[in-house]
C-alpha cells in the first residue's frame, strides 16, 4: 500500500539534496542552502519514524514536528528564490511540493488530534 506522505516527502528530500548539491557546486551557496537541506529531509526522516510511533501521542508529536520542518523548509525556499540562490522554476517545483506536503501534514495532526480529543 502508497503512503502519500511517506512518498511525497521522500521525493521531496531527493529534491532538496539535489538542490543543495546545485546550490553549492555552481552558486557556492553554503549556509542557506545547508539549512534547506536540513530541514528540508528530516520532514521524510519524521514521517518515516512516526510510522513506528510507540502511540498515537508519539504518532501526533513526530508529525507536528514534522510539520514544524515543513514550514521551516518553506521559509528557506522563499529566502533562497527571493536572493536569487533559487531559479523561479526551481523554486516553483519545490515551493509547490512542500505546500502539498505542510497541507497534508496539516489534515494528519488536526485529524489525529481530533480522534485524540485534542484541540
Amino acid at each position: 500500500m502508497k503512503n502519500g506522505i511517506a512518498d511525497k516527502s521522500y521525493e521531496f528530500a531527493i529534491k532538496v539534496v539535489w538542490s543543495y548539491k546545485k546550490l553549492t557546486e555552481e552558486k557556492k551557496e553554503f549556509v542557506l542552502s545547508r539549512q534547506i537541506l536540513k530541514s528540508g529531509t528530516s520532514i521524510g526522516a519524521l514521517v518515516r519514524e512516526a510510522q513506528h510511533a510507540q502511540s498515537k501521542a508519539d504518532f501526533l508529536n513526530k508529525m507536528n514536528i514534522a510539520l514544524k520542518e515543513a514550514n521551516e523548509t518553506d521559509y528557506w525556499l522563499m529566502l533562497l528564490n527571493d536572493t536569487g540562490y533559487l531559479t523561479n522554476k526551481a523554486f516553483e517545483v519545490l515551493h509547490k511540493d512542500c505546500d502539498e506536503i505542510l497541507k497534508l501534514l496539516i489534515s494528519i495532526v488536526k485529524t489525529t488530534k481530533d480522534n485524540l480529543g485534542r484541540k
